[in-house]
Formats: C-alpha cells, structure tokens, sequence
C-alpha cells in the first residue's frame, strides 16, 4: 500500500489564516489607542475619503451612463361616469304653437316656435342610441349638444321669425364646431399622457469614488464595535500575561533561593565535616568509645540530610520532626567536640512533630548560633530549640547564650539570614516572618513564624 503524503494547506485556508491574524493584530491596535484619538482618526478618514472621491483613479468611470424606461404604476380606473338621464320629452305644442324636427351635422333638433318665442335644442335620444354615441366617443370624453333660445317681440313678422331661425342655425353650427375642435383637442392630449406613460430611469456609470465615503464610514463603524468588544477580551488576556511572568518570576526566584539553600546544605561546613572525622581520628586512639559515638552521629547526620534534599527542593517543605532528626546528630557531634562548653536542650511537643516547615532554615540558625555566639565564647553555652503555636502560626526559637548578634569576631556577612527571608517571602508572602532579638540570659534568639499546617491536612 501506497500512502499519501499529507496534502499541502489549501490556499483558502491560508487567507483565512492571514486574514485572522491581521484582523487580531487590527483589533489589538484599536484597543491600545484612546477613544479621543480614535474619533480624531475616524474624522480624518473621512475627510480623506471625501476629497479622494474626486481623485484619480476615484473618479475615473467604467462604462457610460444608462437611460432605461419603465412603466408607471398604472392608477386603478375611475369608475365610469353615469349614463345621462335623458332629458324629459318636450310638452306638446300648445295650441297657437309650431313644432319641427330637423339634422344639423347628424344632430337632431327640434325647432318649437310658440308665443314665448323660438327655441332650438337636441332632441334627447333613447337609451340605446345614448349608448352607441357614448361609446363611439374617446374615453373620459362627454361634450354637451348645445342649444338656442330666441325671443321674439310680439308683433314679429315671418321675415322677422325666418332671419331670427337662420342666425339661431348659424349659432348651432359654430358651436357644434368649436364642440368637435375641443374633442379632438382631448383625444390629441389622451394620446400624449398614453405616449408619455413610460418612466425615465438614468443609471450612472460606476464610480469607485462615490463608494469611498459610504465605504470609510462603514468601516468606522465596525471599528468601533470592535474596539468595544476587543477591550475587556484583551485586557484579561494581558491580566493573563502579567500573572503568568510574575508567577514564572517567582518560580525562578524560588528556584534560586532553593539552590542557595542546597549549596549550602550540600556544603555541610566542609571544616566542619574535616574537624569532625580529624576528632574520630583522634578518639579512635585515645578514646575509642567516644570515637565510636561520634562516628554514629556523623553517619545520622548525613542520613538525615543527604536524601531529604533534594525531597525538600521538590516539595518545598517537610515536617519539623525530620528537620529534628537532623539537628540532634549534629549538636552531638559538637558536645563531644565541645565537651562541656555546649549544652543543648530540645522543647519540641511530640504534637507539633507532623508541623510544616521550610527544610534547612533550622539547621542554619543553629550552625550560626554555634558557630558566631557559643564558639567564640571561652566557657560556652546553652542552645535551646524550642516550638510553639502562638496566633494560629507555628514559632520555632533557637536562642544561645553566646557573645551576641554581629559581637563575635568571626560574625557573617547577613546573606544567611536574608536568604531565610527572602525565602520566606517567596513560600508564604506576608504571612511568615523571621524576627531577631537579644536572649533574656543574654546573647541571641532567632524566631521563625510561619502558618501552622500539619500532614494530616489540619490548617490553621
């Protein structure tokens, strides 16, 4: 079987890649910025979108401009107006009254001649006939017959009555005229609001800039929404930062505390050591019962301390009984060496033994308060280490009876004691403490204070 090499990321893929990354790095920018100068950007751009809107190559058109025609919404239709009502036929000629019917262009007229006078008028047609002329006429057109009154003197001749009929005939005709004039005015502005239905629509020719503005104010405004929406997301991310570097800091600053502390353990007072197996050396020939207590100690000592080094540096504490198990070899070792001069006293309840503290900060008191308080001085001492739970914390003393603190000629330099602190700070913050004081029988009493919590998981 043949297999395939992994196919190559697609280019889509890619763009969306870049294109997330460089929108990230956009919004990163948005949110580094004021909001004042932001909205002095945002007027700048447009400012700059509108005057490039009229530059090269902004202005420049693709294509020509269109002119297309559509129709226009047509208005629902008027309902039609209602049939005239034909008019009422004429009375019956009176007695002493003439009455003739006669066409004037296709018109009927009826001529009645009576005593009031002449009267010439459109003879009202039948409902069917109405019918068939509103029809023939154009739509929305209605033209009236019109029609003619002439009065006449009492005493008219028939010369008088003829003159008076052919001027009232004459009249008929012009009116009818002037009638089929304006109907064909009608037709004639019909035809041209028909010809004229069609709407004009011009259409520009593509314009990059007219979309510049419109295109620049949009991406303010998602701007904006970005810069608000990116805030809190990129604040708690840089919270995020800072707390992981200052929790890497003081790891390694924890770390370096912890290897000081290791050289030094890893040291053991390397005089110390030498001067201990030079006096087993010694007591090997002149006191081989001493001898062989002194030995049993250095080989307790080292037990206790060499392995539970490096559980110290992973742990970052123990119990206080381990770090008893290695003070009390090493105070043997030096009364065999002192003799007389060193006497040691342990005040440790068998309840505070599971107690958490921090490895080789005890055995450190005690070599300095041997090696600058009891040492030095002729007679020698006492030590006493001793534990106690005061406020809730656990206190652990090593008081001497030796020359003082920085009263001895061969006082230190501090960095032990300021590794302790420093150390301290760093396992527990604020709430641990290292404090020096003069002894009330005089020389030096260190005290260590640190929160009290066992291993079988009781906290105080």
């Amino acid at each position: 079987m043949v297999s395939s090499a992994p196919s190559a990321p697609s280019s889509t893929s890619q763009f969306v890649s870049a294109f997330v990354r460089a929108f990230s790095a956009y919004a990163r920018w948005l949110d580094s910025i004021s909001w004042k100068r932001f909205f002095l950007l945002s007027v700048l751009t447009m400012i700059v979108a509108g005057v490039a809107s009229d530059l090269p190559p902004f202005n420049l058109r693709w294509g020509e401009d269109t002119v297309i025609y559509k129709p226009r919404p047509v208005a629902p239709p008027k309902p039609p107006k209602a049939p005239v009502a034909p008019q009422a036929p004429q009375p019956p000629a009176k007695p002493g009254s003439e009455s003739s019917l006669f066409d004037i262009n296709g018109k009927q007229y009826a001529l009645t001649v009576d005593e009031h006078g002449i009267r010439i008028g459109p003879v009202a047609a039948s409902a069917p006939a109405a019918a068939a002329s509103a029809a023939s006429t154009p739509s929305g057109l209605h033209v009236d017959l019109p029609s003619v009154n002439i009065d006449l003197p009492d005493h008219a001749t028939n010369a008088d009555v003829r003159a008076a009929i052919e001027e009232a005939k004459s009249a008929i005709k012009e009116a009818i005229e002037d009638a089929k004039e304006a109907e064909r005015d009608a037709a004639e502005a019909a035809a041209e609001a028909e010809a004229s239905g069609m709407k004009e629509i011009r259409i520009k020719a593509f314009r990059l800039g007219d979309h510049l503005p419109p295109f620049a104010f949009l991406m303010i405004v998602i701007s904006g929404i970005t810069k608000i929406m990116a805030a809190g997301r990129f604040k708690a991310e840089a919270q995020a930062v800072v707390a992981t570097e200052m929790a890497e800091s003081e790891a390694l600053k924890r770390q370096v505390i912890e290897a000081r502390m290791a050289a030094m353990q890893a040291q053991v007072e390397p005089h110390f050591l030498f001067n201990t197996l030079a006096s087993i050396d010694h007591l090997i020939e002149t006191d081989p019962p001493r001898a062989s207590k002194m030995q049993k100690n250095l080989i307790a000592l080292l037990r206790a301390s060499m392995p539970t080094m490096r559980e110290a540096n992973a742990q970052g504490s123990r119990d206080l009984g381990r770090e008893l198990a290695m003070i009390r070899p090493y105070l043997e070792i030096l009364k065999v060496r002192m003799e007389d001069r060193l006497v040691t006293d342990i005040r440790v309840n068998e309840g505070l033994m599971s107690a958490e503290f921090p490895p080789m900060m005890l055995q450190s008191l005690v070599e300095n308060a041997i090696k600058h308080g009891l040492e030095p001085k002729p007679e020698g001492g006492s030590l006493t280490v001793s534990a106690e739970i005061v406020h809730g914390k656990l206190a652990v003393k090593v008081a001497d009876t030796g020359l003082g603190f920085g009263k001895a000629p061969t006082a230190g330099t501090g960095i032990g004691l300021a590794n302790i602190r420093e150390r301290l700070q760093l396992l527990y913050g604020n709430k641990a403490s290292l404090t020096v004081a003069e002894n009330l029988g005089g020389g030096t009493a260190v005290t260590i204070t640190v929160p009290y919590s066992s291993h079988s998981g009781e906290t105080a």
